[in-house]
Formats: C-alpha cells, sequence, structure tokens
C-alpha cells in the first residue's frame, strides 16, 4: 500500500497525535503542571503533522490514489486546515516564485527592526494575503479541476462539522485540545519559511535556502531540515532528501547555508545577536515594499497536475 516504506513512520506519528489528542481532552482538566506539558506535546504533534501534510501534497504516501484522497482528510483533522489548501500557497506560488512578488510567502514581507519579531509573526503577517490568494485558486479550480475542487470541499466541510461538534461538546477542551495545538502547527509551518529562506540568494542555483541537518530535528520533523534539496526536487520523497543532499547541494552550497543545528542558529539570528543579516554576514537590505502579483490566473492547471497532492 505504502509507496515507501518509512512512511510507516508517517502513520505511526498520525496515530500517535489522533491518541495523544483524545487522552488529553479525555484527562482534563488537571493541575496547571500537568496539563501544560500534556497541552504542549499536543502542539508539537500537530506541528510534525503539518509536516507530514507538506510532504504529501508534494509526494503522496499510498499507491491507491483513493486511499490518498482519504488520508488527506485525515490529515486535515491534525492541524486544523483542509489539506488541500495547502497546495495554491506553497506549490503553485512559493515553489514556483520564490522570494519574488508572486511569492505570497516571501520574507520581505517582515520588516520590523528586531528580528525576533519577525520571526514570531511572520505567519500572522501572511495570513491574509494566503486566504486570498487560496479562494482566488479554489474558484479557478472549481472552474478547470472539479476533481481537486470537491476534494477539497470534503476536507472543508467535515473538517468544521467536527470542529464545531466538539466546540458544542466542550468549548473549553475545544481550545486547549484543538485551537491551541491547530494553532501552533500553522504558525509554525508558515514560519519555517523565514528562517529557510531569510537572508538567501534566490537567484542562485544553490544557495536559496538554508539547511539543517541535525538528525534528531529531521527524525521528527520527516527531513524538511532538508530544503535546498527540495526546491531542486519538490516531489522527491522526504526518505531520500540526506542522500541527494550530500550528493547535489552540500558540495556547491555556501558553507554558512548548510546547518547543522537549527536552534543555534535561531539564538543567532533572533537572540543574540539577533540581527538580520545575510547568509554572508552583511545587513539584509530590504526591497521597498510591494504588493503581490497575481499568480493563479497564469498557472496552466493541466500541466501541473503533479503537485495537486491526492489529486493526480
Amino acid at each position: 500500500m505504502l509507496r515507501y516504506k518509512e512512511d510507516i513512520r508517517t502513520i505511526l506519528f498520525v496515530g500517535i497525535y489522533f491518541a495523544l489528542a483524545a487522552f488529553t481532552w479525555y484527562i482534563l482538566p488537571l493541575k496547571w503542571y500537568l496539563a501544560v506539558p500534556l497541552i504542549f506535546l499536543n502542539c508539537l504533534l500537530s506541528f510534525f503533522c503539518a509536516t507530514i501534510v507538506h510532504n504529501t501534497i508534494h509526494c503522496p504516501i499510498f499507491k491507491n490514489r483513493k486511499i490518498n484522497r482519504v488520508f488527506q482528510v485525515i490529515l486535515s483533522f491534525t492541524y486544523g486546515h483542509p489539506v488541500s489548501a495547502y497546495v495554491p500557497g506553497h506549490n503553485f506560488s512559493h515553489h514556483k516564485y520564490t522570494q519574488s512578488d508572486k511569492d505570497n510567502i516571501r520574507t520581505s514581507k517582515a520588516r520590523f527592526k528586531w528580528n525576533f519579531l519577525n520571526q514570531l509573526l511572520f505567519f500572522y503577517i501572511m495570513s491574509l494575503d494566503i486566504l486570498k490568494a487560496e479562494m482566488r485558486f479554489t474558484r479557478k479550480m472549481k472552474k478547470e479541476k472539479p476533481r481537486w475542487y470537491k476534494q477539497y470541499m470534503i476536507e472543508n466541510i467535515l473538517l468544521n462539522v467536527v470542529k464545531i461538534t466538539l466546540l458544542i461538546i466542550d468549548w473549553k477542551m475545544f481550545l486547549l485540545v484543538v485551537v491551541i495545538p491547530h494553532q501552533y502547527a500553522a504558525w509554525g509551518i508558515v514560519g519555517t519559511n523565514y528562517w529557510q529562506h531569510e537572508g538567501c540568494d534566490e537567484s542562485h542555483a544553490y544557495n536559496h535556502s538554508r539547511n539543517f541537518t541535525g538528525k534528531f530535528l529531521n527524525f521528527f520533523a520527516f527531513n524538511n531540515g532538508y530544503h535546498g534539496m527540495h526546491h531542486l526536487r519538490p516531489g522527491l520523497h522526504w526518505s531520500l532528501l540526506p542522500k541527494y543532499h550530500a550528493k547535489y547541494i552540500r558540495p556547491y552550497i555556501h558553507p554558512n547555508l548548510d546547518r547543522k543545528s537549527l536552534f543555534v542558529y535561531c539564538w543567532q539570528a533572533y537572540i543574540w545577536p539577533g540581527k538580520r543579516i545575510d547568509y554572508l554576514g552583511n545587513p539584509v537590505v530590504l526591497k521597498p515594499k510591494e504588493k503581490d502579483r497575481d499568480w493563479v490566473e497564469d498557472v496552466p492547471i493541466s500541466e501541473h497536475t503533479a503537485s495537486l497532492g491526492a489529486i493526480r
């Protein structure tokens, strides 16, 4: 059933997410010193599932298309948004137009002097533009790719029915076990774009992305630290990224963009010295503010069916 046996880990993590969420819902309320760690674990598992969402829309994990569609519905419950909605802003905007005015999540939109705030608030700065592009893309797909639109609507409707049901059952548990973890997951997965691309050179064949190769991070994040190779081969399965990175990226990339520890980088970039610099150590010079250019009407959907997740 699985295209790659490594996705046993994918299935396991999704199962752990639902088990932990159900357990937390059942056992709360507890003393704050017990409740806080449980909610934090739910946040982490929801974020890990968001990295699975990212991987799945590039490379569906099952051989059977119908099972892939069902799995996308299931994944939608793990991070609080329809999986199909991840496609437009990521596959068609960010990957195709990285860091340009057609990239809805380009890092130049974050313009605080204190770099910590750029990372902290990146998701919220991007959210409205992401939503607008998603709506335009959805309208286009309703006409040009009704199968994708149907999948999107199934995910959207079922997700919201479950959310409303849980809200009615217990709004406090809904807030703690569903809203907060899902908000963290969305904040985290969009925020990765900032540390993956800020201060890089989008025009360079290899220096367009920052990579983090630590084994601990990549075990839980399903190799999402190998972002440069992912941009070169978006459809490559996540389990192959370390091998391909070593062969096709590491020999050619600037060493400052081939990092081992994300935590060390974040400390340096956001805490101390906390300066907004490029990969060469120079201050980042921001272009004048520019509005998003519409990319939706330029997308020839029929030529990019491999970028639509479960709908091929």
